[in-house]
């Protein structure tokens, strides 16, 4: 009868340990999410990347018209689900493929900025905003513009510049393909410029400039010599709006240590992408997978240069619990389980970001005495037929027809002669 005794004692001392240890469990779970949601609303995110203009594209040709946003089930993201992962600013990306290079990138590109800029203004939900200032200050979520490869400018000075006015606040240098002055980090993908290698003259006047006019340089998707070399120029801070990093994941197209090293230096910013390609390699991943990669930025360069660039609705294969936008709280919730600080959780949210982009308006107000560059692309270092090619176009009206040289140059003395003739007239 002892014995039945003790024993029944031991198993209810059992039950009552697992039964604390489940509690506790259960609790500290809780703390972890209620922190998350606190920390989130007080600090409401801002993600460096989303493809959803992309899908509004290949979906609905833009017709937006056909479609609501507050809960369009399509796409990974939608404004409600945007709500929910307490996103308060987000960067659309106007992307075009690389095959549009040396054809219609630039038409292609604005009919992207003209859907994001249509979708901000008729969802009551939505700002479009171009300043460091106007994130802080909307209480809508923000809406911002970058540009996804440097095609898109077509090796333009004048068409990044017009870019910029029309709101576009970063561009990445490349997309998949090489440019004319810039390497990509996808080698081998697309036949265009397959000889050029890191940055070209032409090239680092682009980053000059995207420098001045206060331009976020992105250098998500650009070859590691590109990086080092717009490192070694920019004289502002520098992003990449969707990468991750190369030691967890030893795909081209993440970040290095030297570089993230080079991240911190320049006081830049690695905002870390979500696809299971990048932070796994293709193989299974979880919220625990994609942590690893903001851990092991933190404690190479310290929690200072990390952002969140979900990239979602730009690729397939997200990790588990990460589905969608509205999953964001999951990630930071397991950031603090990790035993990050609430002011580091701060900084990956937002602040580091607002950081970044307060530095680049700044190096724009110290550059603004600086004119415009007039610099253009060697004819030669360009691959295709369709441009008009202006030297030619000199050569043709310097070798036209007598009669047309003459007609031009006669015309100032024919004009001359008539107003003399009126004046005449007049005085008679």
């Amino acid at each position: 009868m002892e014995r039945i005794r003790l024993k029944l004692s031991q198993n209810a001392l059992w039950t009552h340990l697992v039964l604390c240890i489940f509690t506790q469990i259960i609790s500290g779970s809780t703390d972890f999410s209620q922190r998350a949601r606190n920390l989130m609303e007080t600090n409401p995110l801002i993600d460096g990347h989303n493809d959803l203009p992309l899908q509004l594209r290949r979906l609905y040709k833009n017709r937006l018209s056909e479609i609501d946003l507050r809960t369009i089930n399509t796409t990974r993201t939608n404004l409600h689900k945007l709500k929910i992962g307490h996103v308060g600013a987000q960067f659309w990306s106007a992307y075009v493929l690389c095959s549009a290079q040396d054809k219609d990138a630039v038409r292609l590109a604005l009919e992207q900025i003209d859907v994001i800029k249509r979708m901000c203004k008729d969802y009551e939900e939505l700002e479009l905003v171009t300043s460091s200032q106007g994130i802080e200050s909307t209480k809508k979520i923000a809406c911002l513009i970058g540009l996804e490869g440097g095609h898109i400018i077509d090796s333009s000075l004048g068409a990044l510049r017009m870019f910029y006015d029309l709101g576009a606040r970063y561009m990445s240098l490349t997309h998949t393909c090489n440019t004319p002055w810039a390497e990509t980090s996808g080698g081998g993908q697309h036949k265009f410029y397959q000889g050029r290698k890191s940055l070209t003259d032409f090239g680092a006047e682009v980053v000059r400039e995207m420098n001045r006019i206060g331009m976020i340089i992105d250098l998500s998707h650009t070859s590691s010599n590109t990086s080092r070399a717009v490192l070694a120029i920019s004289k502002a801070p520098v992003i990449f709006s969707h990468s991750a990093v190369f030691a967890l994941c030893g795909i081209e197209r993440n970040v290095p240590d030297d570089i993230l090293l080079g991240i911190k230096k320049n006081k830049g910013i690695v905002m870390v992408n979500f696809h299971k390609d990048f932070i796994a390699c293709r193989k299974p991943a979880n919220i625990s997978t994609l942590a690893d990669h903001f851990d092991y930025i933190k404690n190479l360069t310290g929690p200072e240069y990390i952002g969140i660039g979900g990239d979602y609705d730009g690729v397939n294969g997200f990790p588990e619990g990460l589905e969608d936008v509205s999953k964001y709280p999951l990630l930071i919730q397991e950031l603090l389980r990790r035993g990050w600080q609430d002011q580091e959780i701060k900084g990956i949210l937002r602040e580091n970001f607002l950081r970044v982009f307060r530095q680049v308006e700044k190096v724009r107000e110290d550059l603004q005495n600086l004119k415009a560059s007039e610099v253009e692309i060697p004819e030669d270092e360009l691959d295709y037929s369709c441009r008009l090619d202006l030297r030619k176009y000199e050569r043709q009206s310097r070798n036209a027809s007598g009669y047309h040289e003459s007609s031009v140059s006669a015309f100032p003395l024919i004009t001359y002669i008539l107003s003399c003739i009126l004046i005449t007239m007049n005085i008679h």
